[in-house]
């Protein structure tokens, strides 16, 4: 498999887009190349790996997080602990995602499907869920955004 692809996956939360290739997920998306995505990880050790540094105190709050993306010196990060999706992670270490629709629009999997090179699909078939929690970390605090 290729790290490099654009792979439509049901992920932890929603229907998502992952590729390590991140022009690639602008130019689907219809985004600025400037604006950033969520870096999703198997474990907090690839975290690390990916130089990605956060505060002690929060470490092991991290570690034990569902659903949650941490936003840090402006990078967004999350380790996934859904086991479906980590075990499609588990052999690339990460990706950068994002939900499987076009800006500010709802899930169209017309869309998705059209839109993608590598469709990984289980018995379950794609699905939407509630998206996952955002907060923010700051040396002193940690501040919800949605």
């Amino acid at each position: 498999m290729d790290s490099k692809a654009l792979y439509l996956v049901q992920t932890d939360t929603t229907v998502g887009f992952l590729s390590q290739d991140s022009a690639k997920l602008s130019k689907i998306k219809n985004r600025p190349k400037s604006k950033t995505f969520v870096s999703v990880f198997t474990n907090f050790k690839t975290f690390k790996e990916k130089k990605r540094r956060i505060a002690n105190k929060y470490k092991a709050y991290i570690r034990a997080a569902k659903e949650t993306t941490f936003v840090s010196k402006n990078r967004a990060s999350r380790i996934v602990k859904s086991e479906l999706h980590s075990q499609f992670l588990q052999s690339f270490g990460w990706f950068f995602s994002t939900s499987a629709n076009q800006s500010g629009q709802v899930f169209n999997e017309t869309f998705a499907r059209n839109s993608t090179e590598i469709i990984v699909e289980d018995s379950y078939g794609f699905h939407e869920s509630r998206p996952s929690t955002i907060l923010k970390l700051s040396p002193t605090r940690k501040v919800k955004l949605r």
